[in-house]
């Protein structure tokens, strides 16, 4: 099955790139995987400290990504695969794409303005020739009925 990888985060892009993937999944017979990433923290001294702050880590990404997945069954009726991990942004979307022969396309949210966030950089740079499957940029400046009539 066609499946759409999304990384999730708390960006009204990514919800953006989240909808135009519900809907090309829905339109294709596909389906969709969202990827919360959590960034490891900074060193501290304190075993039980830094415990602490990676446990909240996870559940504030957990909360995000079922809060997105209620969002897609209500509206498209999808139930995405759901997946939270821990570490390099770009190893790990490589090694999602690398073991699962279903992903068709990363789809990545683009910020109305400033600067693309650190993913987008990383693979619209030299990484996109390297990339086995299509990159959807998705920009954050979409509404939801263009999103609709684009996807």
């Amino acid at each position: 099955m066609r499946t759409y990888l999304v990384v999730i985060d708390e960006s009204a892009e990514a919800q953006i790139a989240l909808r135009f993937a519900a809907r090309r999944a829905v339109k294709t017979g596909g389906g969709v995987e969202i990827l919360s990433l959590i960034e490891k923290p900074d060193f501290v001294q304190w075993g039980g400290v830094m415990a602490t702050i990676e446990d909240e880590a996870r559940e504030r990404a957990e909360a995000l990504v079922a809060g997105a997945a209620g969002t897609l069954i209500q509206e498209s009726g999808l139930k995405p695969t759901i997946t939270v991990r821990e570490g390099d942004a770009p190893r790990i979307i490589r090694e999602m794409i690398d073991a699962n022969r279903d992903i068709a396309a990363l789809v990545l949210g683009v910020a109305e303005g400033g600067k693309p966030g650190a993913l987008v950089a990383h693979f619209t740079g030299a990484e996109l020739a390297a990339l086995p499957v299509p990159l959807m940029l998705i920009p954050g400046s979409l509404d939801r009925e263009a999103i609709d009539r684009l996807s």
